[in-house]
């Protein structure tokens, strides 16, 4: 069994850095074939892919985020984490993180999600 845990800090202001981590315990950030994504769902709206790091470390980016957003990895703690600058109140929304495979990176687990509240 795998498990996601996201943390992150609830609140932010605007204009600040949000930095979020996806603790992962059952299975190795490093095991090939895998991906590790960050997902978020703001308040009305479907699911906005946000980034995704792959077990050798290579990253993607959703082009709409890219010049705000940063994944990166800790392999010796096996967790990985996102970064999003200069948020604002249409960041607000829960953030996953979960885990992919495959050619087609199909998500098998989700973390729960965390609320991140963008607000002064």
């Amino acid at each position: 069994q795998v498990l996601l845990q996201e943390s992150g800090p609830g609140l932010v202001k605007p204009s600040q850095t949000l930095s979020l981590t996806c603790t992962v315990s059952g299975g190795s950030i490093t095991t090939a074939e895998y991906t590790w994504t960050w997902i978020r769902q703001a308040p009305g709206k479907g699911l906005e892919w946000m980034a995704t790091i792959r077990y050798d470390g290579v990253t993607y980016y959703n082009p709409s985020l890219k010049s705000r957003t940063s994944i990166s990895r800790d392999t010796s703690k096996n967790h990985f984490s996102l970064q999003l600058s200069s948020v604002t109140p249409e960041d607000t929304a829960v953030y996953f993180c979960a885990r992919g495979y495959g050619l087609g990176w199909r998500i098998d687990y989700w973390g729960q999600g965390t609320q991140i509240t963008v607000s002064s």
